[in-house]
């Protein structure tokens, strides 16, 4: 595995707008749900055994060559029952996808779409980036952590040092996740995460997109 790759990949500052989302952890957080850094583990937890293992198997299907761009976008919109949050997942997926047009201009680019889930285009870009299947999903699931963390650090202005070593002991997880994500493709939905998802968009003046 091409290792550079997969730091890329897992860098906060890679352009997709991951900032701006919170996973559900604003309307969580306002809902009296997390309230602490505890409430904030399980919730991580819970984020990396649901949508960062669905996501980290499409991811892993893409880059191993064995979804086609067409079936990959249904088969993730099929795993996101909410339309907020596949909302959220083609956002990102856009940034992704402007990150891919720079970085390898030479590719068909345009048979991917324009708004593609987050999860497909971050396969192609770890097929391309030398990445395997495994640290496709291992990317997958710990994105979907690192921006519901941040999103939870700054709601609850918890120690950024605490946040750090929770996400640090749950990147192990991550190993987990991909290990069953590569297998197959995964359907473990999370009914709580879309409610939150579709709360979220009747919030006035969220502090975050999604």
């Amino acid at each position: 595995m091409d290792t550079a790759g997969l730091l890329t990949l897992a860098d906060s500052r890679l352009p997709v707008g991951g900032h701006v989302h919170s996973g559900g952890v604003e309307e969580a957080v306002a809902s009296g749900l997390i309230r602490d850094l505890a409430g904030v583990r399980e919730y991580l937890l819970r984020r990396a055994r649901t949508v960062g293992l669905v996501s980290g198997s499409i991811a892993a299907a893409v880059c191993a060559g064995r979804l086609t761009p067409e079936l990959a976008d249904a088969e993730a919109s099929a795993r996101t029952p909410s339309p907020a949050a596949r909302q959220a997942s083609r956002t990102q997926g856009r940034g992704l996808l402007r990150f891919a047009r720079r970085a390898w201009p030479d590719g068909d680019w345009a048979r991917w779409g324009e708004r593609p889930h987050a999860a497909v285009v971050l396969g192609e870009i770890a097929r391309r980036s030398g990445v395997d299947p495994a640290g496709a999903a291992m990317v997958a699931g710990y994105t979907s952590m690192t921006g519901a963390a941040t999103a939870a650090q700054r709601l609850l202005a918890l120690d950024p040092a605490d946040v750090a070593v929770v996400t640090m002991e749950l990147a192990r997880e991550c190993e987990t996740v991909a290990s069953v994500a590569v297998v197959g493709l995964a359907d473990r939905s999370d009914p709580l995460q879309d409610v939150l998802a579709e709360r979220h968009l009747l919030r006035d003046n969220p502090l975050f997109v999604s």
